[in-house]
């Protein structure tokens, strides 16, 4: 019964405070001394045991997520992103591949169009001349030759020079026609390049909006490592020797610099960025993007049973690659909100095959 009436009379304070704050509210003026049936209890304790009684019968905050939570959620992101990015990496490689050779075609083709162009006046030139000047070769002159051998070797030559002139003409209009249509192939090329980059480059925005919302809440809970773009690395002390060798201590040399969506260097690196420029370093051209870099090595598969310093190690899917250090470790570029580092084998999971440079 207490409770009933303890409960009846805290209902009723409630009530009669929203009414107060809603008068005050109205611009009704109001003389809080307490409310009346209530004895003495003033209108502020109400207020707070109104609102601790909301809180109770509400529901509960959700936890803020733990940084193991927070790491597994970006893992399981950066799984999708890592492809996305790659055929993002690959659409800009044929992107630029196309306009290098579209603008070199165009070049060409323009080029031509300027000798065409130059052999026309030409012929043009000479036939005005030919008429003002009254040259020899004029039909006049000709038809007025008392020699008749001199007019024949007369006729020859224009006929030899009109010919030359037309068939010269007729080579270099077939080259440019020919030329446009390797042009015209070209742009097409371009054309449908530019639409697959700007595509995959839009997919890139939508996984970086995500990944920047787990980089923020990485950030509140200190778990976000920003790297370094400057950092001087670590020295290579391993076993591998040759062109691996110096691979592997650029690779180190990279050690402690943040990991970034298509970073290519010097400051920053992706996963295949960082494999293409440490091999490059070696002598070894690779192509861009690890599913490239796998293909590219297909004659140079390697069992992960006989691995060596220096070799590639491919994620499942093919959306990750780095490289063996000797030891049971590897250098990598791992995933957002983490730096290049040197880590055990068992801390890369998922390795389906290996390449050896």
């Amino acid at each position: 019964m207490k409770r009933c009436s303890y409960l009846y009379h805290f209902c009723r304070i409630t009530a009669q405070v929203v009414s107060l704050v809603s008068l005050e509210g109205a611009g009704v003026p109001v003389a809080v001394r307490g409310i009346r049936g209530v004895g003495r209890i003033p209108v502020t304790a109400g207020l707070i045991a109104a609102v601790l009684l909301m809180q109770a019968g509400g529901a509960e905050a959700k936890p803020k997520p733990t940084v193991a939570q927070t790491k597994a959620r970006l893992a399981k992101l950066n799984d999708q992103a890592d492809k996305v990015v790659d055929r993002y990496n690959l659409a800009g490689e044929q992107w630029k591949k196309a306009k290098k050779d579209y603008n070199l075609l165009n070049g060409e083709f323009k080029g031509q169009l300027g000798k065409i162009d130059g052999l026309r006046a030409g012929l043009v030139s000479v036939a005005v001349g030919t008429y003002q000047s009254g040259d020899m070769l004029a039909w006049p002159n000709l038809m007025t030759q008392g020699d008749p051998e001199s007019l024949l070797s007369g006729l020859a030559s224009v006929d030899q020079m009109s010919a030359g002139q037309s068939r010269t003409l007729t080579e270099f209009e077939n080259a440019t026609r020919s030329l446009k249509g390797q042009r015209d192939k070209a742009k097409s090329a371009y054309d449908k390049a530019i639409k697959l980059f700007d595509d995959v480059r839009n997919q890139k925005k939508d996984v970086e909006k995500l990944v920047g919302e787990q980089e923020r809440l990485l950030r509140r809970l200190n778990a976000f490592n920003a790297g370094n773009p400057n950092s001087a690395g670590i020295k290579y002390n391993g076993s591998a020797s040759g062109n691996a060798r110096a691979a592997l201590q650029f690779a180190f040399a990279q050690v402690g610099k943040p990991y970034r969506y298509g970073g290519t260097g010097p400051g920053a690196w992706d996963c295949s960025g960082l494999t293409q420029a440490s091999w490059r370093a070696a002598g070894v051209s690779l192509p861009r993007t690890a599913a490239e870099q796998y293909s590219w090595g297909a004659s140079r598969r390697v069992s992960l049973s006989a691995l060596q310093p220096g070799d590639l190690l491919f994620a499942a899917g093919l959306g990750h690659v780095g490289m063996y250090a000797g030891g049971g470790k590897m250098v990598h570029a791992p995933r957002t909100g983490d730096v290049v580092k040197v880590v055990p084998l068992s801390a890369y999971s998922g390795i389906m095959g290996a390449v050896r440079p």
